[in-house]
């Protein structure tokens, strides 16, 4: 039936060769291919692309402006498409206010829970906190002294926005005669015009009563007055001679009069001023000046500038006051500063506490300063210049030496007194938060209330119980729900999307994922793909870019896209079951599942140099202050599953470490005690895969740096000569060169109104990027524009007699990135491709040999293939006497490693222990490592494999 496939017809976006496909429908479909081979171009840039074009095309054109407009893909017709949704690992929240909680939107359901069956605790005495009668109000305003002048007011509005002129009629209409608006007492009769914009507060004053004997009654009426008037609420107000009293029907302590207020959602939520913690703002962190950053290295001594901030940049003058301040007290500016007294390193942090010092300056402009005054302290210095200074450039430098610290007032909760004082079970919202989602599904599991409250309870309780149960399907039992959404890895916050898309419980959709594979242990894919075939059963077709051999051999349907990448690929090369397609000789993918292609294992693991680097007593996030050797030389890999600590080992206290002890980079490291064998690398080198150039002006050519060697030869052909053409008119950046139409972007935007911006290339200069004049100046038969038009490839070819240009370009060609165009705009390349890119212009560099690599994670988006050559190109990096350290996953890279790390046993608070270190050979001997579990049949087969391989005649 032709209803059972999304039929594609003519598909052409970006290197698509005119792809007809069919993509059976309530399938899991994985689409595979070679790292640029037209995956991504044909899953998202056309079927997604389409089907959301399609939905907002279906909407109002008033609706349509504020979606922004949908690019129709380059493709002729594609039929039986549902609605598409794309969960892909650019959307994650850079806002610090975001959570897992409210990513996933488990927090909305804690915070009706709280607000419904939780109950106050007073943080002063630990009462249980009720609401208070009329009578205890009127005893404690009777404990007053005699002839306390009082007046009774009811709070009608309390902080809310609007001009209330209805709560001014009311009070009218009842006979009152004062109110107070915003802390000003105004007769009621007045006309008030409140600024709607504004949050205001209204108190309307009920009664005005002198305490003495005999008034009870009248204290009575009032007070149910007031407390009509406000919903619950009355205020005893002391004409400003003392604090107000704040009188609850709804809870306040009756011992130290702490009162909560109404018990509602917002007043659990951080991101509203109701319940956010007032000194943070519900942030959890503030700013503030770290002493570990003003003294990186205590050893040095003051004169050797062991206080970074006050180190001369243009001045001396806080050289001058340090110098005069240490005279003045008696401290020695030759000791380093570690063996000051504590007394002594306390004046210098905090100042001299209103001792003063005589202080002379004579600045390099005549200027002169001669005071007698207190010594101010480096971190009041820093915290001052960075609240008071207009410049922008000083305020980035003494960030410098400031770190988010947790907020001492709410202890990292974000939330206010109030907030915290409601408790299930002894906890607060935040200590639930705080919990790992394993250990929370355990703690709403077992919760037990009253009759009444368990009516109120359980539908909360379900609906939080099964968000956390699809969060561990997927693999994130780790996480904990206060956990910042910024901090989270793009693989982290996919499956986080991807567990709240199960949760929704839609068919008929289409889900169009990126690898969601990515950052997962081998022992947590088994889960995931779990997770995908429930939301194929509910009727939905899933779509999945992914190189993982697990999820290939459990797809329905694989589409191998090929045969090479980037103008060598964009055709279908198989379709089918994974066994069809594995038996397909055309299929690189399939070579690969039926073994007939493999890659090889060392027979032999390097020994390395000897040296090592040691970090010891890390003890950052989860790290269980451990002690690790990484062995120099060698190919090193940190592997366990997802949440165990690598990133944070790796990424957070060793590239740190290392980049401080090295490059005196002011970027704190996690916390650990001491890092020893620095001195043995020269050079440290993390290739992440951010982009290269956020903008189209930056290419492979000009990050690489070839470009520079282009130009030079073609400012040194004789035309050029002639003219007097030097490097700078090759470049499309700067004026004399460039078209000047499209200021060398070669491209031009329409804004439309209503219609998507349109690019079209410049008329000028149709899109060559150049004036006429230059395109006339020719190497070899091309022009500027024409060589950046060339793959790396056919450049290779091009430039083979100039060896300056071939080496460069070599290295992006080893890297698998023969297929990239030099002029290709860098905003175009993949994480992997962009990672790659990096890997290539630290090869051709001259290296001694003692450079340390970090590499995260660098198979992302790779394929087998790709693995292959990646392998390829490290190791000759280690072979030539260098470090290579990498996080990974992948058993293919695990199994050529040197020396493995692993960390475990298990994620989150269960983990952060080093489970056991030494070569896959060892790691796979191990009783409690997952990563050994799964390596071990791996390395078995391909072991056999490759032993088989060399046995065979050439």
């Amino acid at each position: 039936m032709a209803n059972d496939v999304i039929r594609i017809k003519g598909a052409r976006e970006h290197n698509l060769k005119d792809v007809n496909v069919d993509v059976p429908k309530n399938k899991m479909v994985v689409m595979t291919g070679l790292s640029g081979s037209g995956k991504s171009s044909l899953a998202f840039d056309t079927l997604y692309a389409e089907g959301q074009r399609r939905y907002v095309q279906s909407l109002s054109s008033y609706a349509r402006q504020f979606l922004g407009q949908m690019d129709k893909p380059d493709v002729d017709s594609i039929e039986g498409l549902s609605p598409a949704i794309s969960i892909d690992q650019k959307t994650t929240s850079k806002n610090p206010r975001s959570t897992v909680g409210t990513v996933t939107e488990i927090n909305d359901y804690l915070r009706l829970l709280w607000a419904r069956v939780g109950t106050p605790i007073c943080p002063n005495d630990g009462t249980v906190i009720t609401s208070q009668s009329v009578d205890q109000m009127i005893d404690e305003i009777m404990a007053l002294p005699e002839r306390t002048k009082l007046q009774i007011m009811s709070p009608v509005v309390r902080d809310k926005k609007g001009q209330h002129k209805k709560v001014f009629e009311r009070i009218k209409r009842e006979g009152f005669v004062r109110v107070r608006v915003d802390g000003e007492i105004h007769d009621a009769t007045e006309d008030f015009n409140l600024d709607k914009n504004k949050r205001h507060n209204i108190d309307v004053v009920v009664d005005r009563i002198v305490v003495r004997n005999g008034i009870n009654s009248r204290l009575s009426d009032s007070l149910e007055t007031a407390l009509r008037l406000s919903d619950g609420y009355a205020i005893a107000d002391f004409l400003g001679k003392r604090d107000p009293m704040v009188f609850s029907e709804h809870y306040s302590c009756p011992i130290c009069g702490f009162t909560v207020g109404k018990l509602e959602p917002r007043l659990f939520s951080f991101n509203a001023p109701y319940g956010a913690c007032p000194e943070c703002d519900g942030l959890g962190v503030k700013l503030e000046v770290d002493n570990d950053l003003v003294v990186p290295d205590p050893d040095k001594t003051l004169n050797e500038g062991a206080i970074e901030p006050w180190n001369p940049i243009s001045s001396k003058y806080y050289p001058a006051m340090l110098e005069q301040a240490c005279a003045a007290f008696g401290i020695d500016m030759d000791t380093p500063y570690r063996k000051l007294s504590k007394k002594q390193r306390d004046l210098l942090m905090n100042g001299s506490n209103g001792k003063t010092f005589h202080f002379h300056y004579k600045s390099d402009f005549g200027g002169v300063r001669d005071v007698d005054a207190p010594f101010e302290g480096v971190i009041n210095n820093v915290e001052r210049r960075y609240h008071e200074t207009n410049s922008n450039f000083t305020r980035e430098q003494m960030e410098k030496y400031m770190t988010e610290l947790t907020c001492q007032t709410c202890h990292g909760y974000r939330l206010n007194e109030k907030a915290l004082a409601v408790k299930i079970n002894g906890k607060h919202i935040g200590e639930v938060s705080d919990m790992n989602i394993a250990d929370e599904r355990q703690f709403f599991s077992k919760l037990t209330f009253g009759e009444q409250d368990t009516v109120v309870a359980h539908p909360i309780i379900k609906e939080i119980c099964d968000r956390l149960e699809f969060l561990e399907n997927v693999g994130l039992n780790y996480l904990t729900l206060s956990r910042s959404a910024r901090t989270l890895s793009g693989g982290e916050a996919q499956r986080i999307r991807l567990a709240t898309q199960i949760g929704s419980n839609l068919s008929g959709i289409l889900y169009v994922l990126d690898e969601p594979s990515i950052g997962l242990h081998q022992r947590d894919n088994d889960r995931l793909i779990k997770s995908l075939k429930k939301m194929r059963d509910l009727g939905n077709t899933l779509v999945i870019v992914e190189h993982d051999s697990d999820t290939m051999r459990s797809a329905d349907y694989l589409i191998d896209v090929g045969p090479g990448a980037g103008e060598n690929g964009g055709k279908i090369v198989a379709t089918g079951t994974p066994e069809e397609v594995a038996q397909n000789p055309k299929s690189l993918t399939g070579q690969y599942l039926s073994g007939k292609k493999f890659i090889p294992v060392p027979l032999k693991r390097r020994k390395g140099n000897g040296k090592n680097v040691t970090l010891k007593g890390a003890q950052e996030n989860n790290l269980k202050d451990i002690t690790v050797k990484f062995p120099l030389g060698k190919f090193d890999v940190v592997t366990g599953v997802s949440g165990s600590g690598k990133s944070t080992l790796v990424n957070d206290i060793l590239k740190r470490a290392l980049a401080q002890k090295l490059n005196h980079n002011s970027e704190k490291p996690g916390k650990y005690k001491s890092i020893t064998g620095w001195k043995n690398i020269e050079k440290l080198v993390s290739i992440d895969q951010s982009p290269i150039g956020r903008t189209p002006r930056s290419n492979p050519a000009t990050y690489t740096g070839v470009f520079d060697d282009i130009r030079g030869l073609f400012a040194e052909t004789n035309e050029a000569k002639l003219r007097g053409y030097k490097k700078g008119r090759f470049s499309f950046n700067i004026k004399g060169g460039r078209c000047e139409t499209c200021h060398g972007d070669g491209i031009l935007k329409i804004e439309m109104n209503f219609l998507p911006d349109v690019y079209v290339p410049c008329e000028v200069c149709h899109g060559k990027r150049y004036n006429s004049e230059t395109l006339e100046i020719q190497y070899k038969g091309k022009n500027i524009a024409e060589v950046l038009d060339m793959t790396v490839n056919e450049s290779l070819e091009f430039f083979k007699a100039i060896p300056k240009i071939t080496r460069k370009l070599q290295t992006i060609a080893d890297v698998g990135l023969g297929y990239v165009k030099l002029g290709q705009p860098a905003n175009t390349l993949s994480g992997g491709e962009a990672q790659r890119m990096k890997l290539a212009s630290e090869l051709y560099k001259r290296s001694t040999g003692n450079n340390f690599y970090i590499l995260d994670e660098p198979t992302t988006g790779l394929h087998t293939d790709d693995i292959k050559r990646l392998i390829g190109v490290l190791s000759q990096l280690v072979d030539k006497g260098n470090t290579v350290l990498i996080i990974e996953h992948n058993l293919n890279v695990i199994k050529e490693a040197d020396h493995v790390i692993d960390l475990g046993p298990e994620g989150g608070a269960a983990g952060g222990y080093v489970v056991g270190t030494g070569t896959p050979e060892q790691i796979v001997k191990l009783k409690n490592s997952y990563t050994g579990e799964y390596l071990k049949p791996i390395l078995e087969r391909d072991t056999k494999r490759t032993i088989a391989a060399e046995k065979q005649p050439k």
